[in-house]
């Protein structure tokens, strides 16, 4: 798979459609798409370009039984990932998808991946914080002046943070149409920039002061799914050469028995829509 500017071997599953049109025939030659796939997964790179060839060359293939074509191939991208402070680093690995669907007239490209991330209940911590108040205020109410090195010695104790905002793994499902131009997958491009727009993106080795400055990532970016949403469609809706996109966020509530998401789109007339939709 050409990923911008860097050319990755992948392991991965594909599936591939063609219409039947002609209602005398019995059925399609399964054989023919066996073998270009085997043939371009030997010989060829897959990028917008070839992605878009190989669809045509699938109709050819079935050139008096077929008017449409689809494609679609499924894998994990893995790539190297540092720690926030120590410099160790691990292998963060994101689940991807290119499809390409055509017709006699007209090509659709589009990628997918999945990122992963930490998110802190904004209303959870608001209520941490006042009960941290709350215990200060039951613990000081008598002392006059307060001494700032107990204050500091309150604050590092069990009995000083009484309270901690509840968070989980969360997760942002994104679909991007690429333009018909477009010659590489921007895969590790997009999931670095929906990665730095969400600021808390699951750690792969760390340290004591990675997982310290984890902490204080999340408590600096506590947010709501709708928050999540709202922070990728800015990023995206930055981003050139995308005619389209579909977010999904589902946040993986530790609080209730049940998730939450949100969907957003691009807003495109004709295009994706942002609500579910049967798989």
């Amino acid at each position: 798979v050409q990923d911008g500017n860097e050319t990755c071997e992948v392991i991965g599953s594909t599936q591939m459609y063609v219409d039947l049109v002609d209602p005398k025939a019995k059925g399609i030659h399964m054989s023919r798409l066996y073998v270009l796939l085997d043939e371009a997964s030997r010989e060829c790179t897959f990028s917008p370009v070839s992605l878009q060839q190989f669809l045509r060359d699938m109709l050819d293939s079935h050139s008096e039984l077929s008017t449409r074509a689809y494609l679609e191939i499924q894998f994990e991208r893995p790539l190297r990932r540092a720690a926030l402070v120590s410099g160790y680093t691990g292998w963060g690995s994101y689940p991807a998808l290119i499809r390409g669907i055509r017709s006699r007239t007209e090509t659709t490209v589009e990628m997918c991946f999945t990122i992963k991330y930490s998110s802190t209940c904004p209303a959870s911590a608001a209520l941490s914080r006042q009960s941290i108040q709350e215990e200060f205020e039951q613990t000081f109410k008598h002392s006059n002046p307060v001494d700032s090195e107990h204050i500091q010695n309150w604050l590092g104790s069990a009995q000083g943070i009484v309270a901690t905002p509840h968070g989980q793994r969360s997760k942002a499902d994104i679909t991007v149409r690429l333009s018909e131009d477009s010659t590489v997958f921007p895969l590790t491009t997009l999931i670095n920039h929906v990665e730095e727009a969400i600021a808390t993106p699951v750690q792969t080795a760390v340290k004591r002061e990675d997982e310290k400055e984890f902490a204080l990532l999340n408590g600096q970016n506590p947010m709501f799914c709708e928050d999540a949403s709202r922070r990728l469609k800015k990023t995206l809706d930055e981003t050139p050469d995308l005619l389209d996109f579909l977010v999904r966020v589902e946040h993986f509530e530790s609080l209730h028995a049940h998730n939450v998401v949100s969907w957003v789109a691009k807003g495109v007339s004709g295009g994706f829509q942002a609500r579910p939709h049967a798989s």
